[in-house]
């Protein structure tokens, strides 16, 4: 449920609450530049004019729970979400409830968690229609997984790429909705679109095949490539494989094999790579090497 749901829910969060101040947002300014400290002294002293600012509130809150230009609390995060979230601001309501589904600054409460996400999702906060929608997915009943299913649509819709991920998945898989390739590719490439590599890595994979969308290998590659540079493990092995075959892509098995290393560094391992660059000779091997570990760095 955290993961990368959670980023997307901080990112969203100042943008989404105090964009709504009919004043010059020095606070939320400051935020947006990386001014952390800047943001918390505007943020305060907003606060200071008008005690239920509840988007000063929220910033605060994201401030302390992140750790941005101060020390990490969530639990004095959890007390400025709470304020926020009793003046009604729904950014603040969705981050309680991944608190308390977390048990991060509140005790852990499944139940409590759902209730936050409720409320910030009958407000229509796409990143909490989509953690609401996760924590239904869970259940096997059918009314909540097509609940859910409205959800992610209501979230994708809002252009959250995870939300666009989930429901494709939803659609490849015909879990909730009649299975449909087609759309789940166009849900996978709008995901990758907005930046998420488990999309890239998706839609790369019905590119391959032709399923869903007319085949290209070539396009693939240059997906799996897009994701592969972001550390994706999935991704930076089936490049791997593309170059060491030459598929979609001229056979370079140097750059092949820097890519498996660090596939391989994460986990996944291949006997079918090791096999396709057993032949590699010393030098070879020392020049992946290095273009693995220049690679990693870049990161």
């Amino acid at each position: 449920m955290r993961s990368s749901s959670v980023i997307a829910a901080a990112m969203l969060l100042a943008a989404t609450a105090l964009a709504q101040a009919a004043e010059p947002d020095l606070a939320y300014g400051a935020y947006q530049r990386g001014l952390y400290q800047t943001a918390f002294r505007e943020a305060t002293l907003r606060l200071e004019r008008n005690r239920d600012d509840a988007a000063a509130m929220t910033l605060l809150g994201e401030l302390y729970n992140q750790g941005l230009g101060l020390a990490p609390d969530p639990r004095k995060a959890a007390e400025w979400y709470r304020l926020a979230a009793d003046r009604g601001d729904a950014s603040a309501m969705a981050s309680l409830g991944l608190m308390a589904l977390d048990g991060r600054g509140v005790d852990r409460d499944r139940a409590q968690g759902r209730s936050w996400l409720e409320r910030a999702a009958a407000k229509g906060h796409p990143v909490a229609s989509h953690n609401l929608a996760l924590l239904l997915l869970s259940s096997a009943t059918e009314p909540e997984i097509q609940r859910a299913v409205e959800l992610l649509r209501r979230a994708a819709d809002s252009e959250i790429p995870d939300a666009q991920h989930a429901l494709g998945v939803l659609y490849l898989k015909g879990r909730g909705v009649e299975r449909d390739a087609s759309e789940a590719a166009t849900l996978f490439r709008r995901a990758a679109d907005n930046g998420s590599s488990v999309g890239e890595v998706e839609y790369a994979i019905l590119l391959f095949n032709g399923e869903g969308v007319s085949a290209s290998e070539s396009q693939a590659a240059r997906y799996f490539r897009r994701a592969a540079a972001k550390g994706n493990a999935i991704a930076q092995n089936r490049l791997a494989r593309l170059l060491a075959s030459g598929r979609g892509v001229p056979q370079n098995k140097v750059d092949a094999a820097a890519w498996h290393i660090l596939a391989a560094a994460q986990g996944l391992t291949d006997p079918w790579l090791d096999n396709a660059l057993k032949d590699l000779g010393k030098d070879d091997r020392t020049r992946a090497e290095r273009l693995a570990a220049e690679r990693l760095g870049m990161r």
